[in-house]
């Protein structure tokens, strides 16, 4: 039986029950207070802010407008404990409920950053993060390790940045999940097969010198997974310096305290790990103009050696001339006793033609036996090498003989061709009327197939 029509339910359009459910939060709530932990806070271009307040079993969305957000005396952050006041909406293009906040206040820590700041402070106390045990990072490290997820942005941009600044550098990763349930034991199990390829001796790679454990920003549920302390244990055992960049310059995690250098960010990180290689070369850039002018210098400073040895020389000819003046002055006073001074000069003409004699023959005495024995090893090498020589012609002709076609044809065998040349080896390569050239060892014989 159908409806009476003034029983039927009323049919609204979207937008009136959109207003009809705002009038009727507006007269019920309005105005409220409201207390929650913030998560996914973000604040955009425009100065409003969104994010979401939450407890542990609800939450609600929530917008505050640049005027409101302008009046807060403190910047808020994932997961902190905080009370705000404003008016429930709806927000009719998407049908959403939605908390317009018109003021905020801390209301104390949340639960996930009052646990965080408890193992912070436990770690603290065991010694941790003492910069005594940070190491300083390798100019040039022989091969890169990575820890992050295989499909996050990180992964992108950290491959993007070295790629850019020091391409000859290997880089090994170990893909892990970075965020939700598991992830810290997937990224200690990546960590630590990064640790092995460390090793000095391992034949697959060079040894990894420095590691980066990197991941992009979110809230602190996204990034809780880097606050495990059985992994902040993990890093502080790492064989070689490990640089952490999780999320953005805001964001803290564990690692970034136990870690020998925190980025702000996985490119950051990248760009930590290894000296720019053009720094390298613009060094020896450097070092090739210092090394240019040394080498002009020193080829002034032995121009003037030469110049000074030169000058030098010109006074030791003058010198020398006075000398050979002197002998001379010398020689023309003996003249006056020929018979004594050449007497002195027949013995040293002796002695010249006898220093001559030797010098001369044992030259010629020790070239005569070295010709000698150079002769009797040519003659021992060539006694060796001809019948050697012989053997090899003669098994080369040998083998030579053994693939020669024409013995094969000797034995009987033809050598069938078509007209064209073509060798034919099968009979499915025969047509009946098909003319057949046949070679045998004495010559060639013209066939004809029949069907």
């Amino acid at each position: 039986m159908p409806l009476n029509d003034d029983l039927k339910p009323r049919a609204w359009t979207v937008s009136a029950l959109c207003r009809a459910i705002a009038d009727t939060l507006d007269a019920q709530f309005n105005p409220v207070t409201v207390r929650g932990e913030i998560s996914g806070f973000s604040r955009a271009a425009s100065g409003h802010c969104y994010f979401s307040l939450k407890d542990d079993t609800g939450q609600i969305r929530c917008a505050m407008f640049r005027r409101a957000a302008s009046l807060m005396d403190f910047a808020p952050r994932d997961g902190e404990l905080v009370e705000v006041r404003g008016r429930l909406g709806v927000y009719e293009a998407r049908g959403d409920l939605q908390l317009i906040v018109e003021s905020m206040e801390r209301a104390g820590q949340g639960a996930l950053f009052e646990q965080f700041l408890r193992l912070k402070a436990k770690l603290e106390v065991e010694g941790l993060f003492d910069p005594a045990h940070k190491r300083a990072l390798p100019d040039q490290p022989r091969a890169i390790g990575v820890v992050t997820s295989l499909g996050a942005a990180a992964w992108h941009d950290v491959v993007t940045a070295l790629q850019r600044r020091v391409p000859h550098i290997p880089v090994l990763m170990a893909p892990a999940l970075v965020q939700g349930a598991g992830a810290a034991a997937t990224l200690a199990q990546a960590l630590q097969s990064i640790y092995a390829l460390t090793a000095e001796d391992n034949p697959l790679c060079p040894p990894v010198d420095v590691i980066l454990l990197v991941r992009g920003g979110g809230s602190m549920e996204d990034l809780w997974s880097f606050n495990d302390e059985n992994l902040a244990r993990l890093i502080a055992q790492s064989p070689v310096p490990l640089i952490c960049g999780v999320g953005h310059e805001t964001d803290f995690t564990i690692a970034d305290f136990v870690a020998d250098v925190r980025a702000p960010t996985p490119t950051a990180a990248a760009e930590m790990a290894a000296t720019d290689r053009s720094v390298g070369l613009e060094a020896l850039s450097v070092l090739e103009q210092r090394l240019g002018r040394g080498l002009l210098r020193q080829q002034d400073r032995q121009a003037q050696r030469l110049d000074a040895v030169a000058a030098r020389l010109g006074v030791g000819l003058v010198r020398q001339q006075e000398r050979q003046g002197q002998r001379l002055n010398a020689i023309a006073t003996r003249l006056g006793r020929p018979q004594a001074l050449l007497g002195q000069h027949r013995q040293w003409l002796d002695r010249l033609a006898h220093r001559l004699q030797a010098g001369v023959q044992s030259p010629l005495t020790d070239r005569a036996h070295q010709l000698e024995r150079l002769n009797d090893r040519l003659r021992f090498n060539l006694g060796q090498q001809v019948p050697q020589r012989a053997q090899r012609l003669e098994r080369a002709a040998l083998r030579l003989s053994s693939v020669d076609p024409r013995q094969v044809l000797e034995r009987g065998y033809a050598w069938l061709s078509d007209a064209h040349g073509q060798a034919l080896t099968h009979a499915a390569q025969f047509e009946p009327g098909q003319s057949v050239k046949a070679t045998l060892s004495d010559g060639e014989v013209p066939l004809k197939v029949f069907g």
